[in-house]
């Protein structure tokens, strides 16, 4: 009678599953402009919204032609309320919006979808 070659099955290495980082989530640049006809005089411009908890404003760089700018990484297919802050104390929203949004304090805020 013949013997039947059995094969055991070879151990597998016991390693942990590979993680899935949080840069997994697709990002949008967003670039955020307010004209110097909106800030003459302005010192310093930031942006602030949900995709920061309304704290720590972006700082937006004054361009050339007298206009402020920046660029934000936001998670893409989301929507986002913003406004801009001058001088640390006047708040304008964005003459560009895509739409805007009702507060509860009686005024709208910017809104951008990434």
């Amino acid at each position: 009678m013949a013997e039947k070659a059995v094969k055991t099955a070879e151990p597998v290495a016991k390693t942990a599953p590979a993680k899935v980082e949080a840069s997994a989530v697709k990002k949008s640049k967003v670039t955020f402009v307010l004209p110097k006809e909106a800030v003459e005089n302005a010192e310093t411009v930031a942006v602030l919204g949900d995709f920061n908890n309304w704290q720590n404003g972006v700082v937006l760089e004054k361009q050339k032609d007298g206009s402020f700018k920046t660029a934000v990484e936001l998670e893409k297919g989301r929507s986002y309320e913003y406004r801009f802050l001058i001088n640390g104390e006047k708040w304008e929203n964005d003459w560009a919006a895509q739409a805007y949004a009702p507060t509860p304090f009686g005024n709208y805020n910017s809104v951008v979808t990434a």
